[in-house]
């Protein structure tokens, strides 16, 4: 009897409402759809240069969509910058210390996370 071979991603299946895929190299885009909840989506903003093959059992059975955007050039990127800088425009962080990443990444997994998590370099050079 052959030994049963897991996938990398079996016992994260199905946690994620959306995903967005920014990788434009070789990946396998149906182990990342499985990760997705029932009706969540993939939003897909890197371009691969080969094509990808997707499994529409992936698709379908969870009913989940898969999305794509054009992120747009350097105008729309200058655009989305001068928005981000206008005043009184902020984001809730919570800044951690680099040595403070594997308790940070335990928070994730625990889903005890209320703001984003942002390394704060200056401690790098503390250690």
């Amino acid at each position: 009897m052959r030994p049963v071979i897991r996938r990398p991603f079996t016992k994260l299946e199905r946690p994620f409402d959306l995903i967005l895929n920014t990788v434009s190299s070789d990946i396998n885009w149906n182990d990342y759809l499985k990760l997705l909840k029932v009706d969540g989506t993939m939003v897909v903003v890197g371009l691969p240069e080969k094509e990808i093959p997707v499994n529409a059992q992936s698709i379908v059975m969870g009913r989940r969509s898969l999305a794509g955007s054009a992120i747009g050039g350097l105008q729309k990127t200058q655009e989305m910058l001068d928005f981000c800088g206008q005043p009184n425009l902020t984001s809730d962080i919570e800044m951690i210390r680099i040595q403070e990443t594997n308790e940070a990444y335990d928070r994730v997994l625990k889903s005890d996370v209320r703001y984003r998590f942002v390394i704060d370099m200056a401690s790098w050079k503390a250690s």
